[in-house]
């Protein structure tokens, strides 16, 4: 009969408590190292942001810093004296405020259609600023989805084709639309063409990238049994790639419509046409009903279109798509 050495014992029941005890003492040495890493970083972030602040108000003629209690000051000026007149100025109702002015004049922006029947002014540029955003969606999408395919490692005819549309694109989404829209507009004049071909330049850059990313995952068994029956690279493309990816192109595409409604008004800033201009000078004349009714109409459209887009965007990819997506 053996009998254990309590020695070892002991010494053996001591190695996993010291085990531990040093993965504990590890373990709070890398969290104080991590908080004092992360504190050292906020100082360092601190300092930099109150010195870019001290040398913008050096550098700012008007001193910044003196002038940040009155940031707000223009809400002021924008509050309506009658709140009603809000919503007569947003239907275009004769007001009693009305003067020789153009403050309070809003039955002078009726949109005749027939007879006593009119669109109200903001409504009727409301709808401008949707059709331009819904033209530039189709015109990007119809030029996305065959430069997707070409940009597309797995379904590109060549490697040097694929390069050159790959910075084409880029090239596309490099400039804000409000830029590409002012260089147009000083070509073509103020109007809505000048958003239009701003907004749909970059939509096909914007688009062409998102498109040519789910090309470059479809599941490329059927393009091989296309290849080996002998399919030109247009028949591939057309039986094989495209009913795998349209599901996600219009989703993409739907997306991207919300996303122009919102760069149609600010392109208005500039000459682009729409809502966005009058609301530019409303807000420039201080006119707070107009600019209160204008902010109110553009807020409820934006929503609408979100929900439509969603509600679309669920029917034609599925619900359950839809959700492992959000």
């Amino acid at each position: 009969m053996t009998f254990a050495d309590p020695h070892s014992q002991t010494h053996r029941a001591q190695q996993p408590q010291q085990s531990a005890h040093e993965i504990g003492e590890a373990w709070s040495k890398m969290v104080a190292r991590r908080r004092l890493y992360t504190g050292l970083g906020l100082v360092i972030l601190l300092v930099a942001f109150v010195s870019s602040v001290k040398f913008a108000d050096e550098s700012n003629a008007g001193h910044f810093i003196e002038r940040l209690p009155h940031l707000f000051d223009f809400v002021s000026w924008l509050v309506p004296k009658d709140w009603t007149d809000v919503w007569r100025a947003l239907f275009d109702i004769e007001s009693p405020s009305h003067q020789t002015g153009e403050e309070y004049n809003f039955a002078l922006g009726r949109v005749p259609v027939w007879g006593s029947f009119y669109i109200p002014e903001y409504f009727e540029l409301m709808i401008v600023t949707i059709n331009i955003a819904l033209v530039s969606t189709i015109v990007g999408v119809v030029f996305a989805m065959p430069l997707s395919f070409l940009a597309a490692r797995n379904l590109s005819p060549s490697s040097p084709l694929r390069i050159v549309v790959k910075r084409f694109m880029e090239f596309l989404r490099a400039f804000p639309e409000i830029v590409i829209a002012g260089l147009f507009a000083a070509i073509l004049s103020i109007g809505p063409v000048a958003a239009i071909i701003a907004v749909s330049l970059h939509t096909v850059g914007a688009l062409g990238k998102l498109f040519y990313e789910v090309v470059e995952n479809i599941d490329m068994k059927p393009d091989e049994g296309m290849k080996a029956v002998g399919a030109s690279w247009a028949e591939r493309v057309r039986f094989a790639a495209l009913p795998q990816v349209m599901p996600n192109f219009m989703s993409y595409a739907l997306l991207r419509l919300e996303v122009n409604v919102r760069a149609s008004t600010i392109i208005g800033a500039v000459g682009g046409g729409g809502i966005g201009e009058e609301l530019k000078l409303s807000i420039s004349r201080g006119f707070g009903a107009k600019t209160v009714a204008l902010v109110l109409l553009l807020f409820i459209t934006i929503v609408a279109v979100d929900q439509f887009s969603a509600w679309l965007r669920r029917r034609l990819v599925g619900e359950h798509a839809f959700l492992l997506q959000h």
